[in-house]
C-alpha cells in the first residue's frame, strides 16, 4: 500500500477548508490531519502535527501566510509548503517563494491540478501555477542579488541542476543519469548549500537565471 500523505490545511474561510477537506479525503492516499484558521494557528499545528504537506493561504488574520511560512521553515527546514491563494501579485508571489514555499497555486486551479501539486510538493518537487511561473521567469531576468557560491559547482552538479530546473524528480534524475536516488539527493543538497538556496524551486530559478535551463512553452 502506498504511503498516506498527511496534509494540514490553513485557510481563514471555513467553506474553503470544508471544500478542500472533502476533495482531499476522497482521494486515495491522502488524509487531512488538521485545519488552521489563521497563520498563528498554522505555525502551532505544523509544529504539533508534523504534516507531510502544508496547504497554506497567504492572507489570514493574526499572522499572514508569508510570516507563517518563514516561521514554519525556521523551525523545520524540511517542511513542504504549498501556497493556495487567490492572489498572484508580485508582492505575494516572490516573498512566498523566497521564504521557502515549494509550490504556488491559484484557487482557480482545477481539483486535479491541486491534487497533482500536493503530490509534487510531497515528493519535494516544485509546483507552480502557469501564470506564477511566467511571473517568476520575468523576475529572474532582473539583475541577480544571489550571493556567489562558496565554491563552484562540479560538472555533475551542473548536470543535475539542469534536470532539477526541468522539474524532474530525484528518481527521474537518477534514471536519466544511471545513479541512485540517494546519490541524487546528496548532489541536490550540495547544490543548495553551495548556492545558498532554500529549496528546489529556488534552484530551478537560479538555473533559469544563469541560462543553464529554459522554460518550456
Amino acid at each position: 500500500m502506498d504511503e498516506m500523505i498527511r496534509i494540514l490545511i490553513a485557510d481563514d474561510h471555513a467553506v474553503v477548508r470544508e471544500g478542500l477537506r472533502g476533495l482531499i479525503t476522497s482521494e486515495p492516499g491522502m488524509d487531512v490531519v488538521g485545519e488552521a484558521s489563521d497563520g498563528r494557528e498554522a505555525v502551532s499545528m505544523a509544529r504539533e502535527l508534523s504534516p507531510d504537506v502544508i496547504l497554506l493561504d497567504l492572507v489570514m488574520p493574526h499572522q499572514g501566510g508569508i510570516e507563517a511560512i518563514t516561521e514554519i521553515k525556521e523551525e523545520n527546514p524540511n517542511a513542504r509548503i504549498l501556497v493556495l491563494t487567490s492572489f498572484s501579485d508580485d508582492d505575494k508571489v516572490f516573498p512566498a517563494i523566497k521564504s521557502g514555499a515549494l509550490g504556488y497555486l491559484l484557487k482557480d486551479s482545477s481539483p486535479q491540478e491541486l491534487l497533482g501539486a500536493i503530490r509534487q510538493v510531497y515528493r519535494g518537487e516544485t509546483s507552480l501555477h502557469p501564470s506564477i511561473a511566467r511571473k517568476l521567469i520575468h523576475e529572474i531576468k532582473q539583475p541577480s542579488d544571489l550571493p556567489a557560491a562558496d565554491d563552484p559547482l562540479t560538472t555533475r552538479e551542473v548536470e543535475i541542476l539542469k534536470l532539477v530546473a526541468q522539474g524532474l524528480s530525484n528518481q527521474e534524475i537518477g534514471e536519466a543519469l544511471v545513479i541512485s536516488d540517494r546519490t541524487v539527493r546528496t548532489h541536490v543538497s550540495n547544490i543548495l548549500t553551495k548556492l545558498h538556496l532554500a529549496n528546489r524551486t529556488q534552484a530551478a530559478l537560479y538555473a533559469l537565471r544563469e541560462g543553464l535551463a529554459c522554460l518550456e512553452s
